[in-house]
């Protein structure tokens, strides 16, 4: 029989690999974040400082369910030796010496970076510059006795900040460029997306805690806009925390950074202060525009489901994230997801965003009445919606160096129903050309 023309597989015979994630993390977390909501909106509780709390409120119980249900820490994949004893401190203290310095030089570059970028001293960066100032100090502290202590239980302690400290305390010759690289790496999507998460960590909490519940169960378009702002709260808490939580004990290092220059560009032009997206710039498609509230108005009824379908849309986006537990990051391999929404599409964030944005804009729709600008602005989203599938497409090139990723691409080939529901879609001679092709290991020839 044709396999195009063979019913749903029976998973049970092909089950789905192993997610680096288990549920529960995300599931914990996301009802400490909602518990502190539910206090936070009681009280009034809406400045930074309670903004803060509710990443703690939400990494707190993901840290605990991941040693202790999980137990993350005894995973091969930390490279840590739990079994033997740790060993002499003379034995690794000069290999910690020299990672310390590749940290501290490391943040010293960041902190420049900070310093000579003038887009973080303006707005809501303000506030994650003050953040991240007051964090460097623990960062510098806890750094040396955290260092000393993996050292001595690592199976292979000389990692990218041993090279980089090698660099630094003029032993270049025993460093190696390709662990450099993946260092420097690493840790410009850490100092990069960071600082943006921390800044609007603020506003998307006071989105979710200022609108009074009167005015929430008003009528169903409000409901639904609260909603989707609680539902981007979600998402920021979660993200920023995966940005934080990037330590080996919990399973969560960056195992590899994205090598591509095409992965960085797709990423980097949706964010700040490079995003193509934002009034004025070139993929700025809201230009005689309103938003779904101003055209549907006349009708209720369908403003209220076109509303609930956003709240369900962005549900999916935060689902996304909240399926990442402590491990979401941009530009990375922190260990494969196949759960949640991932067992359904490899992009469910993407998908859902990019939906979201076209329904809520309706950007063929214009209230200039000029036929030019709704033909602009369509032809705008979508070109936006390209800059998202050529981000996934180069974050598959990434990912493919992982043979986790390989094993959970093909099951998805197999058994997921959004790619599976594309390749119905894509004309038979055309399906070739959409293979992702599994890319050498960064650094090999």
């Amino acid at each position: 029989m044709n396999a195009e023309t063979k019913f749903a597989p029976d998973t049970r015979y092909d089950p789905r690999p192993a997610s680096a994630v288990s549920t529960g993390v995300g599931l914990i977390g996301l009802a400490g974040l909602i518990a502190w909501t539910c206090v936070a909106r009681a009280y009034g509780m809406e400045g930074p400082l309670a903004a803060l709390t509710a990443l703690l409120a939400c990494g707190v119980p993901m840290i605990l369910w991941s040693l202790l249900v999980d137990k993350v820490h005894r995973r091969p994949s930390t490279g840590i030796d739990w079994d033997s004893p740790p060993r002499p401190l003379r034995e690794t203290l000069d290999i910690s010496i020299a990672k310390i310095a590749g940290l501290w030089g490391i943040w010293a570059i960041i902190g420049a970076a900070y310093c000579i970028a003038r887009w973080y001293w303006d707005g809501a960066w303000l506030f994650a510059m003050y953040v991240l100032g007051v964090a460097s100090i623990a960062m510098l502290v806890f750094s040396i006795p955290y260092v000393i202590w993996l050292d001595r239980r690592l199976k292979e302690p000389k990692d990218g900040a041993w090279h980089f400290g090698q660099l630094l305390i003029g032993r270049g010759d025993r460093a190696d460029r390709q662990a450099l690289h993946d260092f420097w790496r690493a840790w410009a999507v850490k100092a990069f997306f960071l600082a943006f998460m921390i800044s609007i960590v603020p506003g998307n909490w006071v989105e979710a805690i200022h609108p009074e519940s009167a005015w929430v169960s008003e009528n169903p378009v409000n409901l639904a806009r609260w909603l989707i702002s609680v539902m981007f709260m979600i998402d920021v808490s979660f993200a920023t925390v995966g940005y934080v939580l990037t330590f080996r004990p919990l399973d969560a290092h960056i195992r590899t950074a994205n090598p591509y220059a095409a992965g960085w560009a797709a990423a980097l032009i949706c964010y700040p202060p490079f995003i193509m997206m934002n009034p004025g710039g070139p993929l700025d498609y809201h230009i005689g525009t309103a938003d779904w509230i101003y055209w549907l108005g006349d009708d209720p009824l369908i403003m209220a489901l076109v509303g609930l379908w956003l709240a369900f849309l962005t549900g999916i986006y935060a689902w996304a994230t909240v399926a990442f537990g402590i491990r979401f990051s941009n530009l990375t391999d922190r260990g494969i997801l196949t759960h949640g929404p991932y067992a359904f599409s490899k992009h469910p964030a993407y998908l859902s965003k990019n939906l979201f944005w076209w329904f809520a804009t309706l950007p063929f729709l214009a209230t200039t009445d000029n036929v030019v600008d709704a033909i602009r602005n369509t032809v705008v989203l979508g070109l936006v919606s390209g800059v998202y599938y050529w981000r996934a497409r180069t974050e598959e090139r990434h990912l493919m160096a992982d043979p986790a990723y390989r094993e959970y691409a093909a099951w998805m080939e197999r058994n997921g129903p959004i790619p599976r529901l594309i390749s119905k879609l894509t004309p038979r001679r055309l399906r070739h050309r959409t293979t992702v092709r599994i890319a050498p290991e960064p650094g090999s020839s």
